[in-house]
């Protein structure tokens, strides 16, 4: 994959409550190819990554299906400073590893610490500039590359994951199929009594109608014969 075809797949969440400098940012960042998403607030922000705010006027939190590789937050804003926004990244599991830079109009050394110890790649003064930017290409870069790689790690573990829910089931086959056969071992014998028993009952039987049959021939025999006898007057 070429690095234009790379580059055309970046996402970049922009954060400013001020509306020129979202649309200047996104101009900048659309120029570079990269996807943009703006939103006017670090509450807003967290909203469209899924990450709870506590602010009570937000609607429930869903993460994105889109993938976003880089956030670039305005420091001063109300309600949530892009300081906050920075830590709130930084404290989720799933989108610790997002780069996160800071834009400030003012040049407070203090603030661009504060920030950049805890976590921000970089820090811009505004107003941003298209050579500002390039900067943020090999964050991207890094990004893309890295969730590309564990989504490679993630599949065979998916496998893994639903050859062993298969498992159980077949375990549970083989032991139906094991009890099966053991009450048929426990059945063959008491089948085999019966049909001895049947077949002796039968005999039995043979034997007594043999018997009776016998009997009334020979009674039949036994019984005298009286034979005409003509006697003449």
């Amino acid at each position: 994959m070429g690095m234009a075809a790379v580059e055309s797949q970046f996402h970049v969440l922009a954060v400013d409550d001020s509306s020129f400098d979202r649309k200047l940012i996104e101009k900048l960042l659309q120029k570079s190819s990269c996807q943009v998403t703006t939103v006017d607030s670090g509450y807003k922000a967290l909203e469209f990554l899924g990450i709870e705010s506590n602010d009570p006027n937000a609607l429930s939190t869903s993460p994105q299906e889109v993938e976003v590789n880089l956030i670039i937050t305005d420091y001063c804003m109300p309600g949530m400073t892009g300081y906050d926004l920075l830590k709130k990244v930084k404290e989720s599991s799933a989108f610790k590893n997002i780069p996160v830079v800071i834009m400030s109009s003012e040049n407070v050394p203090p603030r661009i610490s504060r920030c950049l110890e805890e976590g921000a790649e970089e820090f811009f003064l505004k107003p941003v500039r298209m050579a500002d930017l390039n900067k943020l290409k090999p964050h991207m870069m890094k990004t893309k590359l890295n969730n590309q790689k564990l989504e490679e790690i993630e599949k065979p573990l998916n496998v893994a994951a639903a050859t062993a829910a298969v498992e159980p089931e077949i375990k549970d086959s083989a032991e139906v199929g094991s009890k099966i056969l053991t009450l048929q071992s426990e059945l063959e014998p008491k089948q085999v009594h019966l049909q001895v028993a049947q077949q002796e009952e039968q005999t039995l039987g043979n034997n007594n109608k043999r018997k009776s049959m016998e009997e009334g021939l020979s009674t039949d025999r036994s019984r005298p014969r009286f034979e005409c006898v003509t006697t003449a007057v």
